[in-house]
């Protein structure tokens, strides 16, 4: 007899993930919804629609022509934000799955997580936030990327943004690496004095991951690092010992390059299994409340690898971040954003407004200093590029 084929809605996916998940992770028949309600999909769990309203968003495609360390034009290799985010996106599910979290909500935080930048990378995001100014909030890329999400992107008829879940949100709103810690004194909804769910911890830590170990790949490909200067980071001994010497030194430089890469990822990614089921048994931590309630997060390396980790971040910084040619960079890159700015500020109002009328529009609710931040922001680096001849190009067409 013919077996029938059956399709799996989102209350047998609902009823699956009781099955599947753990008892720590955030289930998606329990969210605490969308900002405006609106009816949910038939064969899509909650976290699911989020995930694929992301990847249509426009922030997100733009993405793909963002700088991460070297801009865009410097080569084809070089990570971009869109490549980081795919990454990033990656080492979490992986760590996701191991653990038995919600997948599809650790994609949907991931995916969104850089949705915010400028172009030109964190230097962007440096002189945008000092020529915004305190006193209109600076500008800040996680507090961006809500905005975007919750605001810019116009998509839908009925509400203002992608009409996110909490969880989601709250996983923007609880984003911190090293390279990142927001103040969100105004989004007290988030629950501000509780952890992050599991899911968003993940993606907190897989983004650091991504960031360390991609960068040294693309140092090494630019030339800015060298393989051997490598040796002198704490983590080293640790790939040492997983490597076969003898086979190793018969590979060639890239080979070398993408087996470090690897192995860069593969021994954060154990140490974090390892310590979080060790405080997870230790702690019992079995529900999601007692995760939000946790004196810190469930989700974290060793101590050892805490230092190694560390480490690394500061040889980076030192022999990448801060390389003569990196910085030129950035001095180019910020010297751009602030002519375009100061050039908005002065005309971009009144009836010989130089800024497009669907961005003067905005002038109706926000002031022209974060009007412009928003435009200059949702540019990518060859947008700005091509914006900044047009005004300082006498033969550039405008």
């Amino acid at each position: 007899m013919k077996e029938k084929v059956l399709i799996l809605t989102r209350d047998k996916l609902e009823n699956l993930e009781e099955e599947i998940l753990a008892p720590y992770a955030m289930k998606s028949k329990y969210t605490k919804g969308r900002r405006y309600k609106e009816q949910e999909h038939e064969y899509r769990s909650v976290y699911q629609r989020d995930r694929d309203r992301i990847i249509h968003s426009t922030a997100f495609r733009k993405l793909e022509y963002k700088t991460q360390v070297f801009v865009n034009h410097e080569g084809d290799y070089y990570r971009t934000r869109l490549t980081h985010t795919q990454e990033v996106a990656q080492i979490a599910r992986s760590i996701a799955k191991a653990l038995r979290l919600n997948e599809e909500l650790t994609e949907s935080i991931a995916l969104a997580h850089d949705i915010g930048h400028t172009p030109f990378g964190h230097s962007g995001e440096t002189i945008l936030n000092k020529l915004v100014g305190k006193k209109e909030g600076g500008f800040e890329h996680n507090i961006q990327g809500l905005r975007v999400l919750e605001e810019l992107e116009t998509k839908y008829p009925d509400f203002p943004g992608l009409n996110l879940s909490w969880e989601v949100r709250e996983g923007m709103v609880k984003h911190k690496t090293s390279y990142d810690s927001p103040i969100y004194k105004n989004y007290k909804e988030y629950e501000l004095d509780k952890r992050a769910t599991m899911e968003a911890q993940v993606v907190n830590i897989a983004d650091e991951i991504a960031y360390n170990s991609h960068d040294v790949d693309d140092g090494i490909t630019s030339g800015l690092l060298k393989l051997e200067d490598l040796k002198n980071t704490k983590i080293w001994g640790e790939i040492e010992k997983k490597i076969n010497k003898k086979e190793f030194a018969n590979l060639s430089p890239v080979m070398k390059k993408y087996t470090v890469t690897r192995l860069l990822i593969n021994l954060q990614i154990t140490d974090l299994l390892n310590n979080t089921i060790e405080t997870i048994n230790k702690e019992n931590i079995d529900s999601v409340e007692k995760v939000r309630n946790y004196k810190k997060n469930v989700v974290d390396f060793s101590s050892e690898m805490k230092i190694m980790h560390k480490d690394l971040k500061n040889f980076l910084y030192i022999n990448m971040y801060k390389h003569y040619k990196v910085i030129r960079m950035e001095e180019k890159s910020q010297r751009i954003i602030t002519d375009l700015f100061e050039i908005y500020c002065k005309r971009g109002s009144g009836v010989e407004s130089i800024l497009p009328p669907n961005i003067r529009k905005r002038l109706e609710k926000d002031s022209i200093k974060r009007v412009i931040a928003d435009y200059i922001a949702g540019m990518t680096d060859r947008e700005i590029l091509d914006e900044y001849k047009k005004f300082f190009d006498p033969y550039e067409k405008v």
